[in-house]
């Protein structure tokens, strides 16, 4: 125990029980039939259930809307947060992150109860306000993380070239300021696809997205292909992974702090 390395042991064990083991135990009951066999059908068959396909299409519409939005919302945002004149105050940053604080599930009922209340009819709508209301945090943070490490001697070489605040912005800042935002949407873009709990309260499972999916066939006690569904979502996540660069990485590790 007098080793420093001694001291990661407890998370490495950690890490090995609660991320490694349940991975494979996914691994493994996605290739296994009812008896336990080795089978290729679960994965099959997802490319073969029509309501699978749709619900999984669904699910990228949905994302993909939502990620416009949070974007629409969070760039304004982490651009005020970073630029010290338009934000004075740190307790600026704190307002964005308190939400946060209190349970997804917790915010997610309350704006049920809210449309409830004012009477509006739960659909998609509803849920991509949820949704809007959740996840801007995710985006804010990782372009925020950046803008506010930004040189700002290039902006400041561009005013002194005769640029315009216009031509800064779309010339300097906003192309800088990208491996934020490609870090903000895979943030936000894949727990969209694969949320169930948002979809279920704000729009009474009138819509389902791929979250749900996998949680109805393991409700169901249908192992092997929630767990290939699963599977299917572990390897889009891992391919789309793959596209984060050096700076991305680094852009989501401001993201990753909230």
């Amino acid at each position: 125990m007098n080793k420093r390395s001694s001291w990661a042991l407890p998370y490495f064990i950690f890490m090995v029980l609660f991320v490694v083991l349940p991975l494979l135990l996914v691994v493994v009951y996605a290739f296994q039939d009812a008896s336990g066999g080795f089978t290729l059908a679960n994965i099959t068959k997802f490319f073969t259930d029509s309501d699978a396909l749709s619900t999984f299409a669904l699910s990228i519409e949905v994302a993909i809307e939502n990620t416009a939005l949070c974007i629409l919302i969070g760039y304004p945002a982490a651009y005020i947060l970073a630029d010290k004149k338009l934000n004075r105050s740190a307790v600026t940053v704190v307002l964005f992150i308190l939400p946060m604080w209190i349970n997804a599930l917790m915010r997610t009922l309350a704006t049920a109860e809210l449309f409830n209340m004012a009477g509006i009819t739960l659909g998609k709508g509803t849920l991509l306000f949820g949704m809007c209301y959740d996840y801007p945090p995710f985006m804010i943070y990782p372009i925020y993380n950046v803008l506010a490490k930004m040189d700002k001697s290039y902006a400041e070489a561009a005013e002194d070239l005769g640029a315009r605040p216009r031509e800064v912005f779309l010339k300097v800042t906003l192309p800088l300021s990208m491996p934020g935002v490609t870090s903000g949407i895979l943030m936000v873009f894949m727990p969209t696809v694969s949320t169930f709990a948002i979809s279920e309260f704000l729009t009474n499972n009138k819509i389902k997205l791929f979250g749900t999916i996998i949680q109805e066939n393991i409700n169901n006690s249908m192992w092997n292909y929630g767990a290939a569904l699963a599977l299917v979502m572990l390897i889009i996540i891992g391919i789309t992974s793959l596209f984060q660069g050096k700076d991305t990485a680094e852009a989501a590790a401001g993201g990753a702090a909230i």
